[in-house]
């Protein structure tokens, strides 16, 4: 028996049907992926674009994109991974557009690239572009010829005939690691039981500071004080794996410290001859055939500058050097076999004795100039060849070379108002860092070219008076002592310029 709807029930329906595949295609064209159109000033057919007047790379175009030009474009740099949406990409022309520089792997994604035209851009040829003279020495992409606008020395050379090791790109930084906050006047690191220490000279707070690195946290931690209401310098020595800790004071005599392992303390162990030693100004460690040494030199007036001599019980006093001329300070070098000392005075020039192997003494050998008011005196090696750096409170210090048989004057370094100075290297890298009270501190590079050092840095510290490099856990760390400011450390960050 046949069932009869109503018109109205049919129409029903039939709406219903409709409105779901209204809602069905609706969904489809939701989940169907838009196809990119081709940017507003671009014009673009099946597989090429062609762009005039555009502001930076589009972020889309349709698919299919094989050839792309870039013409008049509004910019002169491009964004980094501008085209790692263009797979496809087998000619990519931005010549004519007064490029200067391109990002680094800016062509990485293009595997199947065939064809670049760069031509016509004002290329700057330095670390920003060796990328690219790395990259065309090794792509199969045909690239036209193009050539420098910059700087100077490669100005109007071509690209192509360019490589990577004539850039030099490997720079570096000294960047605040670490402050510790308390004055000093002396910074001294050494290495015992293991472990890497430093140790200051804190006359306000009246101690000798001993840090020790933490291996974890890759810092310095306070590990223990010797009370010294008056330290002028703390300087560390290990004899036959017994540490010993020579304290100057400026008042109350300077002592000589050990270290005893339990429990973990300095003990006192002797005195130094007050009649001798009046005003410490700074103390070197040194060994002679076998024999451990240690000098302090004297800036009183009454006083003098004097060695003790290790003796396997204690120091004992071996020699009185240079009376009643005010020494700052003494440096301690071997010349072909000849230890050597340099004393430094507030009153004379630097003066230079000999070690006498026969009497075992070292006797005066020389004058080094006429300057006076030299502050320190440090040395220095490049290539076997000796120098030294003459720092002078009042006027211009001084960089000398050993010439066989005196020291002759190569450079002249400003450095007003300085009290300290350190040599040191990183690698191949050797520097000078020169200290100041009235400006601030001047780190220089030595260039190999010129045979001089050239402006490298400058460091705000307040007053420094020591400087010590620290090499540990892969990092190399300039500590500088502050007898005005913060102890500051300083990290040598080693920077590629081309990676940027």
């Amino acid at each position: 028996m046949l069932e009869f709807r109503p018109k109205w029930t049919r129409l029903l329906c039939l709406s219903v049907l409709c409105l779901c595949i209204c809602l069905q295609r609706e969904s489809d064209a939701r989940r169907a992926p838009k196809v990119p159109r081709c940017p507003a000033t671009c014009s673009c057919t099946k597989d090429s674009a062609f762009c005039v007047d555009t502001k930076a790379i589009p972020k889309s175009f349709p698919p299919g994109i094989i050839s792309l030009t870039m013409v008049n474009a509004a910019f002169t740099t491009i964004a980094e991974g501008a085209f790692s949406h263009l797979h496809l990409l087998q000619f990519l022309s931005l010549s004519n557009n007064n490029l200067q520089q391109l990002p680094r792997d800016l062509f990485k994604h293009l595997d199947i690239l065939t064809d670049l035209d760069l031509r016509g851009n004002s290329f700057r040829c330095d670390c920003k572009i060796k990328w690219l003279v790395d990259w065309m020495q090794k792509t199969n992409t045909s690239v036209p010829a193009i050539y420098c606008a910059s700087p100077f020395e490669f100005q109007g050379r071509r690209i192509h005939d360019l490589a990577p090791r004539d850039f030099n790109c490997i720079t570096a930084d000294f960047a605040v690691y670490e402050t510790f906050p308390f004055h000093s006047v002396s910074v001294e690191s050494y290495e015992f039981n293991a472990d890497q220490f430093v140790v200051f000279a804190q006359p306000d707070s009246g101690f000798c500071t001993l840090h020790v690195w933490d291996h974890v946290e890759l810092t310095f931690k306070r590990f223990h004080n010797i009370t010294s209401r008056s330290a002028v310098y703390c300087k560390p020595v290990v004899i036959n794996n017994t540490l010993y800790m020579v304290v100057a004071q400026l008042f109350g005599g300077s002592h000589i410290y050990k270290w005893e392992e339990d429990p973990q303390r300095f003990i006192k162990i002797q005195d130094i001859d007050t009649s001798r030693v009046r005003k410490p100004n700074f103390v070197e460690t040194f060994q002679l055939d076998g024999e451990w040494y240690f000098i302090v030199a004297d800036s009183s007036k009454a006083g003098s500058t004097s060695i003790y001599r290790w003796n396997s019980n204690g120091f004992y006093s071996h020699q009185s050097l240079h009376p009643w001329h005010r020494d700052t300070h003494v440096e301690f070098l071997d010349v072909g076999g000849k230890p050597l000392l340099i004393l430094s005075s507030a009153s004379q020039p630097p003066v230079v004795y000999q070690w006498n192997r026969g009497q075992k003494q070292f006797v005066f050998h020389s004058q080094i100039t006429e300057l006076a008011d030299v502050q320190m005196v440090k040395h220095f090696w490049v290539r076997k060849v000796l120098y030294l750096c003459l720092t002078r409170f009042i006027g211009d210090s001084k960089v000398l070379r050993w010439e066989g048989q005196w020291f002759m004057e190569i450079q002249t370094l400003p450095s007003r108002g300085s009290m300290a100075v350190h040599p040191f290297s990183v690698g191949a890298r050797q520097y000078l860092i020169l200290g100041s009270d009235f400006s601030f501190s001047r780190v220089y590079l030595w260039d190999d070219l010129t045979q001089r050092f050239q402006l490298f840095q400058e460091l705000n510290m307040r007053a420094p008076r020591g400087f010590n490099l620290v090499s540990v856990d892969n990092k190399d760390i300039l500590l500088a002592a502050s007898f005005k400011g913060n102890t500051l450390a300083y990290q040598h960050l080693v920077v590629d310029l081309s990676a940027t």
